[in-house]
């Protein structure tokens, strides 16, 4: 029976689905072909489904798809229906669909659009071989096509081992990708393929076609790993007399030297970079431009303007190329883009888990005020907001504010004499720096201790030397105990003057 034509009669019909299977994270592949289904169903005002594809009982977890879901939501994707929100087309569990997949499996053995197949594993593997030592591509031979009705039911009381196979016909099978064109494929290389291992246990295949038909899913958009599947379902959607759908198959994320993506490459789930200090907006628009362009020399997008500006027609065919650097680059972009006062929320909870700072009665989502563990000192909201304000413009990712302040919170630094040397300065004038410096921030009062009034005075004394490195360049690395930081003046002005004097003393003891 060949497939109905699918008939969209407006716009709003259009219905796409993201199905993940909850037998890992949320990955960066995947949440990409999750985005590029909600931007299709925004811009085309149609319906998003989200369905859980948990029918592999023994590695699906709950927990995995709390992640998949905290991923989705943390990147601002959001559903029309789903396992969460319920929805007119539900379950959206697959492991709780099987009713409608024993249905249907029914009606394609009545119809002997499938057959059981009892063929031991043993038997399989030694037609395999056969077929491979004559150089034939190996697929099943169709041995139980031919069981009589009574060797079937004997065998089932019997309670032997058995799959359900599809009757492939020998046909080619043709359809329009949305990305690619028109892909063709040849039944007769396939064999009949199994759909089912029980009535309660259908494959990847079955069940998505079933699903796909009772939730009225007119487009499937997936990665192109998926398009050998796809004649597999056209298959089975002609056994079933189901409309034929419309495919989209995207591009694969590759490695920068096009080798399949990996961890070390990038390939860590979507949380990972959220505990990363990674900012939703950032990855959005990363994972948005792996395999599509809207043409033109804007590269800054919204999730909302993406929706408007999405078109299939405008993803491309190769392989998307994981770029880290452009990754980190969004990301120092969002994070320069984010007020103050929402950068230093965000920071917080890195300055936190590494026991710098804990809240002080802290009954609110923010506390006002913080207690620095390692001196027992209190210090404000607001003064954690001046210290993140200095390093907003140099970190890429929210988790590399903790090697930048650190220091702010630390008793004593810990860091080599050499480090308070610039370029060729001998020991003794790195003493008579500090010494120096000593003198004159000894000599600023603490109503006068502010950025202004510091620069002021430590810059006229600087500029009195053959390079003003020579004063600066220490006071900021007993200061920070690094070799890079943000400028001594606004670190001094943070640490106030006793702490900045006692870090001078602590100095002067390291040159002894």
């Amino acid at each position: 029976m060949a497939s109905k034509e699918l008939k969209l009669k407006k716009i709003g019909d259009i219905r796409v689905r993201f199905a993940p299977s909850p037998t890992g994270l949320l990955h960066i592949g995947s949440a990409r072909t999750a985005l590029f289904n909600y931007l299709f169903a925004k811009k085309n005002k149609g319906g998003f489904v989200l369905r859980i594809e948990d029918t592999d009982l023994e590695r699906s977890k709950p927990e995995f798809e709390k992640s998949i879901i905290e991923g989705l939501k943390w990147l601002g994707i959001e559903w029309t229906e789903g396992p969460d929100i319920g929805g007119s087309y539900g379950p959206y569990r697959q492991s709780e669909r099987t009713k409608s997949y024993e249905k249907y499996l029914k009606q394609l053995l009545e119809k002997e659009k499938a057959y059981y197949c009892f063929c031991t594993e043993e038997e399989l593997e030694a037609k395999r071989q056969e077929q491979m030592s004559r150089g034939v591509a190996p697929k099943y031979d169709g041995k139980c096509s031919s069981l009589s009705p009574e060797d079937v039911k004997k065998n089932l009381q019997e309670k032997k081992r058995c799959v359900i196979r599809l009757k492939v016909p020998i046909k080619k099978i043709k359809f329009q990708d949305l990305i690619r064109g028109e892909v063709e494929f040849d039944a007769a290389l396939m064999g009949d393929f199994v759909i089912a291992k029980s009535f309660k246990n259908p494959l990847f295949y079955l069940a998505g076609v079933i699903d796909d038909y009772e939730m009225k899913i007119s487009h499937v958009i997936r990665g192109e790993d998926h398009i050998s599947n796809t004649p597999k379902q056209i298959l089975i959607q002609e056994a079933l007399g189901f409309p034929l759908l419309i495919y989209g198959h995207i591009p694969l994320i590759l490695a920068p030297d096009r080798s399949k993506l990996s961890k070390r490459h990038g390939a860590v789930s979507v949380m990972d970079y959220k505990k990363a200090g990674y900012l939703p907006e950032a990855l959005v628009n990363f994972l948005a431009f792996l395999g599509w362009n809207p043409g033109g020399e804007r590269e800054i997008f919204s999730l909302s303007s993406l929706a408007k500006e999405f078109s299939i027609e405008n993803v491309q065919k190769s392989g998307a190329i994981f770029n880290q650097k452009r990754l980190d680059f969004l990301n120092g972009f969002y994070i320069r883009q984010r007020s103050i006062e929402k950068l230093t929320e965000l920071c917080l909870p890195y300055l936190i888990d590494e026991k710098l700072i804990v809240p002080i009665n802290n009954k609110t989502k923010i506390a006002k005020n913080y207690n620095i563990l390692e001196t027992g000192e209190k210090i404000s909201f607001e003064s954690l907001k001046k210290i993140i304000g200095l390093y907003q413009a140099r970190i890429k990712k929210l988790s590399e504010i903790i090697e930048c302040v650190d220091f702010f919170f630390k008793k004593e630094l810990n860091y080599q004499k050499d480090l308070l040397k610039w370029q060729n300065m001998t020991e003794q004038e790195i003493v008579s720096a500090v010494n120096e410096l000593e003198k004159i921030l000894s000599g600023i009062k603490e109503t006068n201790w502010d950025v202004k009034n510091l620069q002021n005075v430590l810059l006229l004394e600087a500029e009195k030397l053959p390079n003003r490195g020579y004063l600066l360049w220490p006071l900021r690395a007993l200061l920070s105990g690094k070799k890079s930081s943000a400028g001594p003046f606004e670190i001094a002005e943070i640490l106030g003057r006793e702490k900045v004097l006692q870090r001078i003393k602590e100095a002067k003891k390291l040159l002894v």
